[in-house]
């Protein structure tokens, strides 16, 4: 076959878009343009790569396969690149990040200082569910994952670099705000608003409740932090979150943290990054300048 890196640049950009209008216009090419490399693309491979179901694409069995195929190809060449760049003793690249979502309340101050330090590397940074994460890992597509409890069927490598303390909120005029020693049995018949299934503090909450031999409360999911502080200040419900998330909210006497017994439940950031993958310098350099600086760069948290 000769296919060349353009018409897999596209191929791989169609695929991860679904869509040949979105890939045009991120490749600042015309539509036209991306369906001839395509169909060049398919002629050389013998079949095609996508099935086309009316204006919707999706990827054929070959088409999964070669997309596979380009993505390690792609990275390959950014890990050639930023080999050359240290053999030239250049202090500059590009660092991929993939973080749970809950991580963006305090990775920006992290990037702030990291750019400070070395201003010449290019940053992407990607927010995703835990679905998402485990994406990116297993399809070898970010340097790095600032995340919770990574999983164990994975060759991974994770790093301890900060707390994570998950803490039950109310409103301030709730019933126990103010109240000591609260204990599970009296707040577990609060409702509460959750985290959907699948993400990382829904399932901490569920193992801290079978532990603690309790049913899980009436409730209402919500697929963010931000969603849950904003319904538990409207009087929908209790909230277990992060206390990361909590700084303007506390701040401005618009939630509390309650005083329950066995809170906070005690979880942790990572770095996290696949044991098989090629460790450049930019990733060595956030790595170090991470678990060097986090300390002094987040706020202390008191619950």
């Amino acid at each position: 076959m000769h296919i060349t890196l353009k018409q897999l640049q596209i191929f791989r950009t169609v695929a991860e878009l679904q869509s040949y209008t979105q890939a045009a216009r991120q490749l600042y090419l015309t539509q036209p343009a991306v369906s001839m490399q395509i169909k060049q693309l398919e002629e050389e491979v013998g079949m095609p790569v996508f099935d086309r179901i009316g204006k919707k694409i999706q990827l054929t069995d070959a088409g999964r396969e070669l997309l596979q195929h380009a993505r390690n190809i792609h990275i390959q060449l950014e890990e050639a690149q930023q080999s050359m760049e240290e053999l030239r003793g250049i202090k500059r690249g590009r660092l991929h990040l993939t973080m749970a979502s809950t991580a963006n309340y305090f990775t920006p101050r992290l990037l702030a200082g990291f750019c400070r330090e070395y201003p010449d590397i290019q940053i992407s940074l990607s927010v995703a569910n835990r679905a998402g994460l485990l994406q990116a890992l297993e399809q070898n597509t970010t340097d790095m994952v600032i995340m919770g409890e990574p999983p164990t069927t994975m060759p991974l490598a994770a790093e301890i670099f900060m707390e994570n303390p998950l803490v039950i909120v109310a409103p301030p005029g709730h019933r126990l705000a103010g109240k000591k020693n609260i204990t599970l049995k009296e707040v577990a018949r609060e409702h509460f608003i959750i985290r959907e299934i699948g993400s990382g503090t829904r399932a901490a909450v569920e193992r801290f409740l079978s532990t603690h031999d309790l049913e899980r409360p009436q409730s209402i999911e919500m697929n963010s932090s931000e969603a849950i502080k904003q319904a538990v200040q409207a009087g929908l419900g209790l909230g277990v979150v992060s206390m990361h998330t909590l700084e303007m909210e506390l701040t401005l006497k618009r939630l509390i943290v309650l005083n329950v017994e066995d809170f906070p439940i005690m979880r942790h950031w990572r770095l996290v990054y696949r044991k098989d993958r090629h460790f450049s310098p930019v990733s060595q350099a956030f790595h170090d300048y991470v678990l060097e600086h986090t300390s002094e760069l987040l706020p202390s948290f008191t619950t």
